[in-house]
């Protein structure tokens, strides 16, 4: 009996008096993109403008205040980033090149290129969390890790059959665990639920999180 595997599927074909032959695909998979990202001038000064912002924008942090954000985000803030701030629009025309290939990555049918529609900066403290959630009206959503301290709150995606509220058995990837670093930029259709785990370590961890439509 012969059985070879191409990516996820599995094909097996085995001899005797009587010939079989079964195949096992797996259908509509979930893709996280992850990209490196090695500017480190760029880190920097978009760390720079992340600490200038939370010291800055009183809305911002009267908001974050409200909601028991536990550091500071301009998520309800501040929409214009990229004109603000020379370093955030470079980092927009970067991701955006990314998030073009993402979407040829990902087959998608779209009437135009995906658009950077919405960027946000977050300053999360110590012990700082963020409850399971989506992207509504997206179409890519994601994260790029700009400083983050040792013990940092990681991103945990959930398996997106579990909301079905079938009887499947239990599977040990219904969660998958990424663990942020300087750098890392993720990507992932604005579907897939996520959250920030708590973190462990001390210190302030940066990020910019964005959505494209």
């Amino acid at each position: 009996m012969a059985t070879r595997r191409r990516r996820c599927e599995v094909y097996e074909r085995s001899g005797g008096e009587v010939a079989a032959e079964r195949i096992t695909r797996c259908l509509f998979i979930t893709k996280l993109y992850e990209a490196e990202i090695g500017d480190n001038a760029l880190l920097s000064d978009l760390a720079h403008s992340i600490r200038s912002f939370a010291q800055e924008d009183e809305a911002g942090r009267r908001w974050s205040k409200e909601h028991r954000y536990s550091g500071y985000t301009s998520y309800a803030s501040l929409n214009d980033l990229p004109k603000r701030d020379p370093a955030f629009a470079d980092l927009a025309k970067l991701l955006t090149r990314h998030a073009e290939k993402f979407a040829d990555e990902s087959a998608f049918e779209l009437p135009r290129e995906a658009r950077l529609d919405s960027l946000w900066v977050n300053l999360l403290k110590t012990r700082g969390h963020h409850s399971g959630h989506i992207h509504p009206h997206s179409i890519i959503s994601g994260t790029l890790y700009v400083e983050v301290p040792a013990g940092s709150s990681a991103i945990r995606f959930e398996d997106p059959r579990l909301p079905l509220m079938m009887a499947a058995p239990s599977r040990s990837d219904t969660f998958v665990t990424v663990e942020p670093r300087p750098g890392l930029l993720l990507m992932w259709e604005s579907w897939l639920r996520h959250e920030v785990l708590p973190g462990t370590g001390r210190g302030e961890r940066l990020s910019v999180s964005f959505n494209f439509a």
